[in-house]
């Protein structure tokens, strides 16, 4: 007979004797004395002891088949943050070891998650969260059924309290259960959160399943009776389940994706499970024979398992009445992982290679760390943390045959950097099934995408920071650039923190600009300012968070008190020291030298340029970005030869003044395109100075040097060119050294 003072977890120990795994009850039955000693005299606002809801956790955290431990910590998991006075980590540690300590000290961590809100403290929720599933996945197992027991709950809470726990139900515990593969505990989340944050729209939605169920309350039976004669004529061991669809599943396709009720094909649901994967292709044939399948409604997801483990046969098919419904068909252990995903196949309780195939599912764990570490501010980390948590994916094979799973919407330079970072960082083209497409397009499900590269490729483009979508490709990129461009890097985050300095009107000397930079980057742990410039250049710095250190250094040591307008002198023309070229550029500091436009660069009017005495051949100027004057700015004996410039706009605007700028034009072969091309440049009056072509796989490349007035001008005919039939991609190109 059961111990009085065990009686409240009866029910749970039930439960692992009906499991028939292997469990160390004595442990367990002390891990519920330790928690009902710490929970003594708590309540739950329902009115019953606090001690229910970590027995309640523990026999969800059962029910997934998680071992002995994950049951202790499940019964200890708030002990530590609601006992403090009684109890601590290291006395968890002694009494039940150091994986049940790492268990109760990762849920405590996990506090309330808002990815609504950008703050800070909210990033590190997640943060923590990340770090603890990283340490032991079995952490956010256990976590999953804290959170679904709380939700079962949530009626006694007030409206306020149910809102927000629905509302961070609903953006991050579902998608991640969903990410883990663990539909069960997915449905059963989405559905209680949404019946507090729209208690209109699922109430509508529950009557329209409750009135169409019932006026085809026999449609389930009756195809369940006609499909189990047809499988037991061909000798096949099954089981059958019918459903109808989920209240959110429903609501989430009327209201997202603005459908009616009656465009929900797949309300009404079969489910088959065999024993064998080749059954499954036969029952697919046998189904198919029975009832006429809907075009475009078929998904093999046992060939190309979706990145959660998921594996099943989807097949939509009309019934003799008319009415529309989804066929599933699975193995036994298809279905097991189907409802428990990672769970039911972690690797502490399977071989190595199943711990590495583990280990690989969950690897976006540690790309997300990664992303956190690299991110630049809280905007960007949440919407990586979007894509890689709540993504639907699409489908991508490689020519190989192979296949990509990337987040919905993800591009081929996406694509590129998923296979390996040499191919991103090498790419200069893609074909789409055969056909060369846009580097930033989007492949749909079932695509063939080749990527073409080239071992003179110059690497990525930093434009591909604002196209690509996935973290991993993001990240990859940022890398390149910090490892391979460390001086234009610091030239580039050098420039924007000059024109910072100007729009805020920050009056300093460069020397006292250079100081506050330094300041500031030794507080941020960096060596000099060369460090807070190249992070800013690659992007491995938020230019916000930076800006408002650096304006509050410059405010509490540089500010100077403002000066009475009527004591400032005019400034006379010959107090200034400068030199106006007959290029439309005027140049501050030495006299008497010719001016040139650098070749490297070919700068244009509208962007940001400076000076390099050249030594016999005067000023060239440069683009402020142009990487032979990050280069040359690397050179301390170069320090003195910069000189600042800037265009003269009167000069700069006239209409008689152009300036050369390269293009390089990526085509489809066409014999009339560079035709076209020609024909679109003359109708905007543009000279071509030169021109060739090559040809690469299929495709040209042809280059160009043109005549324009300005950026905004040259921004304008590349546009026009871009629209141009199969013109796949135009960028501006630069030519050799100083």
């Amino acid at each position: 007979m059961l111990a009085e003072e065990l009686r409240p977890i009866e029910q749970l120990l039930s439960a692992i004797e009906s499991s028939n795994k292997k469990y160390d009850l004595e442990k367990i039955k002390k891990a519920f004395l330790y928690a009902d000693e710490m929970h003594k005299g708590q309540m739950r606002q329902s009115g019953e002891p606090y001690i229910s809801h970590p027995i309640a956790v523990a026999e969800s955290v059962v029910s997934l088949g998680l071992d002995t431990d994950s049951v202790c910590a499940a019964l200890l998991h708030d002990t530590v943050e609601d006992c403090p006075e009684k109890t601590n980590l290291d006395a968890i540690r002694q009494l039940f070891g150091n994986d049940v300590a790492l268990f109760v000290d990762g849920v405590t961590k996990i506090k309330s998650i808002n990815v609504e809100d950008k703050e800070e403290t909210h990033i590190e929720n997640i943060r923590k969260m990340l770090l603890a599933m990283s340490k032991d996945i079995r952490v956010i197992f256990i976590k999953l059924c804290d959170r679904m027991h709380n939700m079962r709950t949530l009626y006694v809470k007030k409206d306020a309290k149910r809102r927000v726990t629905a509302l961070e139900t609903m953006h991050v515990y579902a998608p991640l259960a969903h990410r883990l593969g663990m539909q069960r505990i997915k449905q059963e989340l989405e559905n209680t959160a949404l019946k507090y944050l729209d208690p209109i729209g699922y109430d509508e939605v529950k009557g329209n399943i409750d009135d169409k169920y019932g006026k085809n309350a026999n449609f389930i039976e009756n195809i369940k009776n006609h499909v189990s004669a047809k499988l037991e004529a061909a000798n096949i061991n099954y089981k059958l389940k019918g459903r109808v669809k989920t209240v959110y599943s429903v609501y989430r396709k009327m209201y997202n994706q603005n459908k009616s009720f009656d465009e929900i094909y797949d309300f009404y649901a079969l489910r088959i499970i065999v024993d064998t994967e080749l059954e499954c292709y036969t029952v697919l044939g046998l189904i198919h024979e029975m009832y006429k399948s809907v075009p475009g409604r078929f998904k093999d997801y046992i060939s190309t398992p979706k990145p959660n483990m998921y594996q099943s046969l989807h097949t939509t098919v009309i019934g003799k009445d008319g009415i529309p419904f989804e066929v599933q068909i699975r193995t036994s252990e298809m279905h097991h992982i189907a409802e428990y995903g990672i769970a039911a196949h972690w690797k502490y309780k399977s071989g190595e290679k199943a711990s590495v195939d583990i280990d690989r599912k969950l690897d976006w764990i540690s790309k997300l760390i990664d992303t956190e570490n690299e991110a630049s501010d809280p905007d960007e980390f949440l919407h990586a943390f979007k894509i890689d948590i709540f993504h639907d994916e699409t489908f991508v094979f490689t020519p190989k045959g192979d296949v990509i799973a990337l987040p919905l919407g993800s591009t081929l330079i996406d694509f590129a950097y998923s296979i390996h970072t040499g191919v991103g960082n090498k790419m200069i083209g893609a074909k789409i099934n055969g056909r060369i497409a846009p580097i930033d397009s989007e492949p749909k499900n079932g695509d063939i995408v080749e990527v073409i590269t080239s071992n003179s490729a110059k690497g990525p483009s930093r434009d591909w920071l604002n196209i690509v979508k996935t973290s991993e490709a993001r990240n990859k990129i940022k890398q390149w650039f910090k490892k391979e461009k460390r001086q234009e890097n610091i030239q580039v985050g050098r420039n924007e923190i000059e024109k910072m300095f100007n729009r805020k009107r920050m009056n300093c000397s460069d020397t006292e600009r250079e100081e506050i930079v330094t300041a500031v980057a030794k507080k941020l742990g960096m060596a000099d300012a060369n460090d807070l410039y190249n992070g800013l250049g690659y992007g491995g710095l938020s230019y916000t968070k930076i800006e408002a250190k650096l304006t509050d250094e410059y405010d509490r040591n540089y500010k100077k008190e403002p000066v009475k307008e009527s004591v400032i002198e005019p400034t006379t023309n010959a107090a200034v020291k400068r030199r106006k070229s007959n290029g439309g550029v005027i140049v501050d500091g030495e006299e008497g030298c010719a001016v040139k436009f650098a070749k490297c660069c070919n700068p244009l009017p509208g962007e940001e340029i400076i000076g390099f005495i050249t030594k016999g051949y005067g000023i060239s100027i440069h683009k402020a970005d142009c990487p032979n004057i990050s280069s040359a700015y690397a050179n301390e004996e170069n320090v003195d030869r910069f000189v600042k410039a800037e265009w003269d706009v009167p000069v700069s605007g006239h209409s008689s003044s152009t300036f050369e700028s390269a293009i390089q034009i990526f085509v489809t072969n066409r014999i009339s395109i560079l035709a076209d091309i020609s024909v679109a440049l003359a109708e905007m009056k543009v000279d071509i100075v030169s021109i060739n072509t090559k040809n690469v796989e299929g495709a040209s490349i042809i280059n160009m040097v043109i005549s324009c007035k300005n950026i905004e001008h040259f921004n304008s005919i590349i546009s026009r060119v871009r629209n141009i039939k199969d013109v796949i991609r135009v960028s501006r190109v630069v030519g050799a050294s100083v």
